[in-house]
């Protein structure tokens, strides 16, 4: 069978395009994949620590891939420990943090995104918000997000995404996103693809807290 695999960064240089088509078996894994490309390079070695989507979501080595597969094979996007690109955490956010995590001499554009809380929704006013989040899987879906994100518009050069727990009043900030790329074409939309992928797919949840008492705010079940 036939699958697309998706390469960036130091792998599209590697194999000196962006995409690829390949011959598997029928029973073929991510593992039977990366093992095919490091082949296909011989004495040139990919990357020591590499991820992979497959369909846009991140998959494992045994993940079995099925006919007209787009997998895409990239390094890490988080940017090392000293400046993580996507984090949860209890202080408050600041966007010229989030830009800086994104900023570098080879990009023009800069679109962010900072969502805050709000005092009325609809006739209900709210008083506060409570946050809460599974932290570690939620960084790991943040960057899952932002590997989607340059799935759509390769253009896009780097993405940072930080999401607010605890207590936070009207008008903090809970939420914010920064997309980079050289120019401006498609950052708009590809930081509102993000921001809404966070709100659908991301395992954070709040408490609406107000004058009538509280409730947790939770989606349709799946």
């Amino acid at each position: 069978m036939n699958i697309q695999i998706k390469l960036f960064a130091s792998l599209r240089e590697l194999f000196a395009a962006p995409v690829i088509v390949r011959e598997v078996a029928g029973d073929a894994t991510v593992a039977d994949v990366l093992a095919q490309l490091r082949r296909e390079l011989g004495d040139r070695p990919l990357p020591a620590t590499l991820h992979v989507a497959v369909n846009q979501r991140y998959a494992s080595l045994d993940h079995t891939l099925a006919e007209g597969d787009v997998v895409a094979v990239f390094p890490p996007v988080s940017g090392g420990e000293d400046a993580p690109r996507f984090w949860i955490t209890a202080e408050p956010l600041s966007l010229d943090e989030v830009a800086t995590r994104v900023t570098a001499p080879d990009r023009g554009a800069i679109a962010l995104f900072s969502g805050t809380v709000r005092g009325l929704t609809g006739p209900q006013a709210t008083d506060h918000l409570e946050y809460e989040a599974y932290a570690e899987m939620a960084v790991q879906t943040l960057a899952q997000i932002a590997a989607e994100v340059q799935q759509r518009w390769p253009q896009v050069s780097d993405i940072a995404i930080v999401h607010r727990v605890g207590r936070l009043q009207v008008g903090e900030s809970s939420v914010m996103v920064a997309v980079a790329a050289a120019h401006r074409g498609g950052v708009f939309d590809a930081c509102a693809y993000a921001i809404e992928r966070l709100k659908q797919i991301a395992p954070i949840w709040k408490k609406e807290v107000g004058p009538d008492g509280s409730y947790w705010v939770e989606g349709p079940g799946g």
